[in-house]
């Protein structure tokens, strides 16, 4: 019913930029939090930031004051600017939408994108 659909990432030399993107499309009521996640090979996965439907956004220790997230509600999307990479962000990239559905108006449920490849050069 919902789908979301993650752009951006690939290969940046450390202190370099990259941006990702996250549409989400379907039978789509409300979103709450947005965010997004990243899983290092051999790791779990772990939170980045996210951010709330007011705008109250929450980073990972490591990512702070390096990337920022940034949502447009009435495209149902979430961004992740990330500057000053390092080799150590390298991951694949999640994101993660909680969505009340219009089918399901009493529920929120957690979506996942498919994961996109960050690779950082040192």
């Amino acid at each position: 019913q919902v789908q979301l659909v993650e752009s951006g990432g690939g290969l940046a030399q450390a202190g370099g930029s990259l941006r990702l993107d996250c549409a989400a499309s379907g039978s789509i009521r409300s979103i709450n939090d947005m965010g997004w996640y990243r899983q290092a090979p051999g790791n779990q996965r772990v939170l980045v930031a996210t951010i709330s439907s007011g705008g109250d956004t929450n980073y990972g220790d490591s990512v702070k004051g390096r990337f920022t997230i940034s949502r447009d509600n009435a495209a149902n999307t979430v961004s992740l600017q990330m500057n000053s990479l390092k080799s150590e962000d390298t991951a694949v990239y999640y994101c993660n939408q909680e969505v009340v559905t219009t089918t399901a108006w009493w529920m929120r449920k957690s979506y996942w994108g498919q994961g996109t490849q960050v690779t950082v050069s040192s």
